[in-house]
């Protein structure tokens, strides 16, 4: 993450994050609605410094169902305060006393019954509520990145969560595509399958970036609707698709490698080819275990951004679409270190 180009100039200021737990709120913005009715109930729940598989499995067997009735819409950051949606699949069963589960770390908000299993990925976004301790640096400067990302938007890279503690999974993801990782429980490969799509994203996005491209439309562009999954290439350049793309309407993409087509042509499928062909093992391994292409914009639009200042104290307020990470947008404004560890 260090060597990938930022979009604003680098960094304005240094501070610490996740002090305590409370200093990284995450509240989940769910897409769909409890039913009323159904087999399956729908829990939001606060977790603090628990992470989210964890609390599954306290679900599974306070319920006393297999772990496959258990379901949540997206991993959450366990160093931090969290309120997110799950549900369980009751399928006759009594339901037990939920706030059974209720401890320091967890607390159930609300229970709900529901018609369906919740999806992963069944989520609009989410609210980020974060506090940078012992800020230093020049907060109008600071100020006037901020007020730039509210137009723009910011990279959407995948944020080092992904790669795992001292880049972990993209070691695995090697010794996996060499044949020297072996009987792998399927959900650590895909950890390690996704943690390698990533970081050629991340590539992908890098050179974007220090071009200046990120946030525009190329010729051969495969475009995609905001908060959609339509899509449609810009095969020619006219003033009504650079217009939709200042508005925020459409957003250039990057490839998440996989089988099939590359679905883009002429400037961007030049870019793509060219940064790509110093991954070929990578490529092929992820075509070898089943993974197929996607895309996913370089961009991502942040809303309802607010900051403010007490002290050395910095307070950020913002929403991020599904898929998008905190981190990156920390990264724009700040050297920042979590408390405990090293710097970014």
């Amino acid at each position: 993450m260090e060597e990938l180009p930022r979009a604003f100039g680098g960094p304005v200021g240094s501070g610490v994050i996740r002090t305590v737990p409370e200093d990284f709120i995450v509240d989940e913005i769910p897409s769909v609605e409890p039913s009323g009715e159904g087999e399956h109930c729908l829990l939001h729940i606060q977790k603090r410094n628990n992470n989210t598989d964890w609390v599954a499995k306290q679900l599974s067997r306070l319920a006393g169902v297999h772990p496959r009735d258990v379901s949540y819409a997206g991993q959450k950051d366990r160093h931090a305060v969290t309120r997110q949606w799950f549900s369980v699949r009751m399928a006759g069963r009594v339901e037990p006393d939920w706030a059974a589960l209720n401890t320091d770390g967890i607390c159930v908000l609300q229970c709900e019954r529901h018609n369906r299993k919740l999806k992963r990925g069944a989520l609009r976004g989410n609210r980020f509520t974060i506090t940078v301790r012992d800020f230093t640096g020049d907060q109008q400067a600071l100020a006037r990145v901020l007020e730039q990302i509210k137009i723009q938007g910011m990279p959407n890279y995948f944020g080092e969560q992904r790669f795992g503690n001292q880049d972990g999974n993209i070691q695995s993801a090697q010794a996996l595509f060499a044949g020297e990782l072996k009987r792998v429980p399927r959900h650590k490969r895909s950890h390690y399958l996704s943690a390698a799509r990533s970081l050629l994203f991340n590539q992908l996005l890098a050179v974007r970036v220090a071009d200046g491209s990120w946030n525009r439309i190329l010729p051969g562009e495969r475009c995609l609707l905001d908060g959609s999954r339509s899509s449609f290439i810009a095969e020619q350049m006219d003033d009504v698709l650079a217009q939709r793309c200042q508005e925020m309407d459409i957003h250039p993409s990057g490839l998440l490698w996989g089988r099939g087509d590359q679905d883009v042509t002429d400037e961007v499928l030049a870019l793509e080819s060219r940064v790509l062909a110093d991954y070929q093992a990578w490529m092929e391994g992820l075509e070898r275990f089943g993974l197929e292409k996607e895309r996913r914009s370089l961009r991502a639009k942040v809303e309802s951004l607010e900051w403010d200042f007490d002290g050395d104290r910095l307070t950020l307020g913002f929403t991020l679409p599904k898929g998008s990470f905190a981190t990156v947008l920390l990264r724009e404004l700040l050297d920042y270190r979590e408390a405990g560890r090293g710097g970014q």
